[in-house]
């Protein structure tokens, strides 16, 4: 009956979420579900689980949609304003100068779901942040990552993907106790030993529920999940914007940065880090 690929919510928890099945294990008569908008990872009795309609799959997606819609329609707004202000700024201080470009941070993102990553990199697209991606399983980012820092020497790093709590009740003070935290630790780890400014590189890391406290003790400048709450698709690009679009002479502000996601302060958190944006005069006719 059960395939992967199969969309569907689990009864237990009143039909919450949508999560596609990643893996089906026959013997325990359970799957393996990754989340459909929010970066969870989760087990499940087949039992438990329900298969989505195409039509109710749009019905539990519209709320997601319109907060992704609503969230991006504000940055774009954001961006428009400040490009507009830094251009009076640039005309009062350099006379005869009428034009200039811009330069924001580039991004190294690593994602453990690749659906997710072409996500967010056509979002990296749409606000003008240079991106590269790379879908890397969460347990091979520290594997992987030393490699690809000294091909791209990225301003910013994203280290993304799933995780959960892998036992409820259980001391939430354990990276043993979570799906994918102590991948993301290491991998910050290997980063921070690379480059151990934390403003030259700035690190997200994290994803659902992940232990919060560990990746900003293992050297990430913004983590997931201060209250081990279920974060957006979304919300890492959206934390690498803010970075990438604040001036290299400016700390960033870490409220706005965590109010610019979707998610908010309960899911994503960080400390005081330089911006990674610079402005260049004259534009090139060519």
């Amino acid at each position: 009956m059960w395939q992967t690929g199969d969309v569907v919510v689990r009864k237990s928890y009143g039909r919450d979420l949508c999560f596609r099945i990643v893996e089906i294990d026959e013997t325990s008569e359970s799957a393996t579900l990754k989340g459909i908008d929010v970066r969870l990872m989760a087990d499940a009795p087949l039992e438990d689980l329900e298969i989505v309609t195409q039509a109710d799959r749009a019905l539990y997606q519209a709320p997601y949609r319109k907060e992704e819609s609503d969230t991006l329609r504000v940055i774009r707004q954001e961006r428009l304003l400040e490009h507009e202000k830094r251009a009076l700024k640039i005309e009062s201080k350099y006379r005869g100068v009428e034009d200039f470009f811009e330069r924001p941070g580039q991004v190294l993102h690593l994602d453990g779901d690749g659906e997710y990553l072409n996500k967010c990199l056509k979002v990296y697209g749409e606000l003008g942040i240079r991106a590269v991606g790379h879908h890397v399983q969460e347990s091979e980012m520290a594997i992987h990552l030393l490699e690809l820092l000294e091909v791209y020497s990225p301003d910013i790093l994203i280290l993304t993907g799933h995780d959960g709590v892998l036992r409820k009740g259980q001391d939430l003070s354990n990276v043993y106790n979570y799906r994918n935290s102590e991948h993301f630790i290491k991998a910050v780890k290997i980063a921070r030993k690379f480059e151990r400014s934390f403003d030259d590189l700035v690190i997200f890391a994290g994803a659902c529920q992940s232990h919060y406290e560990a990746l900003l003790g293992a050297g990430a400048n913004f983590a997931s999940s201060p209250h081990r709450i279920l974060i957006h698709a979304l919300d890492p690009v959206l934390i690498a914007q803010k970075i990438a679009f604040t001036p290299i002479n400016q700390t960033v502000n870490i409220f706005d940065v965590v109010k610019s996601t979707i998610t908010g302060t309960d899911g994503l958190g960080g400390i005081e880090s330089r911006g990674k944006y610079r402005i260049g005069l004259p534009r090139s006719p060519y």
